[in-house]
């Protein structure tokens, strides 16, 4: 298995461009990306329980590993929610997968984002880490668009290393990850 194209350009050009940039005294404190999780929240999968199945089989399509699904933690009647109810997928990227699902969604599945201008640099958590959500999961090349029976979104994070939302910013940003002309001003 060959080496993903983002993690020879995270070791080559990245570490040494953000070592100099950031003025960190130890190749150690280089910001890293440690996991890629994404998930779908299914509140339409209360009535219809193939929802999820149809849900887990896409989700394992797009990141090319097995997905699971989530179930409710307690029972809310307004929503005619039991605990243990099936409602939603996740999955959690680590290692070559995480930068091959990076390498594809920068290169691929973002340009395919109707009237795209970049994505906002306002979902950083203060901890370095990146939440993005994605409205439909058509900019996929890997869903066949005649068997998508609904459109679903999905949330997309990016968890790191990095100690401040500026240092994930400016990691993420190395990775080609396109955000728009807000400049980031967080610390």
């Amino acid at each position: 298995m060959s080496t993903p194209r983002l993690l020879t350009k995270y070791k080559e050009e990245i570490v040494p461009a953000l070592f100099k940039e950031q003025g960190y005294k130890s190749i150690m404190q280089v910001p890293r990306l440690t996991k890629i999780v994404i998930s779908q929240g299914l509140g339409a999968a209360v009535g219809d329980k193939r929802m999820v199945d149809v849900a887990v089989q896409e989700l394992s399509l797009i990141s090319g590993q097995k997905a699971i699904s989530t179930k409710s933690k307690k029972d809310i009647s307004n929503f005619k929610l039991r605990k243990g109810m099936p409602i939603g997928t996740k999955v959690t990227l680590r290692g070559v997968r995480m930068y091959e699902f990076l390498d594809r969604f920068v290169s691929i599945s973002l340009p395919r984002v109707r009237d795209f201008k970049g994505v906002s640099a306002k979902g950083f958590d203060g901890r370095g880490n990146y939440n993005l959500g994605i409205t439909e999961q058509l900019i996929f090349p890997e869903i066949d668009i005649d068997k998508v029976s609904k459109i679903n979104g999905m949330d997309i994070t990016f968890v790191t290393t990095a100690p401040t939302d500026k240092e994930g910013y400016a990691l993420l940003l190395a990775f080609g990850l396109p955000f728009d002309n807000i400049k980031h001003s967080q610390n």
